[in-house]
């Protein structure tokens, strides 16, 4: 009897402790794409996914054009890019859904993934963003938001990797390195 006590016991931790890794990644997340359509983010298992919250009217907007050439150099090697159009920074993103996404195409030919705007920040920050910036629900660092373009790497786990500062830019050293380590 003792002996079916232990393991039950060690099988109810093993399972504990595998939910809380699984808690730990992002595929549990959903959203709305810009053409509301519904996002499912364990599509994206095996990919390793960079999501950068996105403005149209930033100094910054141009990184537009350097994160679709990551995008077309590296979708093929199991690589995504996930925009979040917000307008936290300055009002910088004004428009609305359809106006992002026609501003995205016509400019930048953007065709990496566009989700509906949402908040990134404050009271009101979408749940994607309360884990990507939030150790105790990513299970690997904070990082604060703190302007447009700020990008989140998560590896082919699911993993948060590390937060990437707004000025940082899509084809740096840094995110090309990490794109190319295995």
């Amino acid at each position: 009897m003792k002996k079916l006590l232990f393991c039950l016991l060690m099988l109810s931790t093993i399972s504990i402790s595998a939910g809380a890794q699984e808690a730990g990644n992002i595929y549990g997340f959903k959203a709305k794409t810009i053409d509301g359509e519904d996002f499912s983010f364990s599509s994206l298992k095996g990919k390793k996914i960079m999501i950068v919250n996105v403005a149209s009217k930033c100094g910054l907007t141009p990184q537009y054009a350097e994160l679709q050439e990551l995008y077309d150099r590296y979708k093929d090697k199991n690589f995504v890019i996930v925009g979040f159009p917000a307008n936290n920074f300055g009002s910088q993103e004004p428009g609305t859904n359809a106006e992002i996404r026609e501003f995205c195409s016509l400019n930048y030919g953007v065709t990496f993934p566009l989700m509906e705007k949402i908040s990134v920040k404050g009271e009101d920050i979408a749940p994607v963003y309360q884990w990507l910036t939030k150790k105790e629900n990513n299970k690997a660092g904070d990082a604060e938001v703190t302007w447009n373009f700020q990008k989140f790497l998560i590896d082919e786990h699911g993993r948060w990797v590390k937060s990437i500062p707004p000025k940082v830019k899509p084809l740096s050293e840094e995110i090309i390195a990490w794109l190319e380590s295995k």
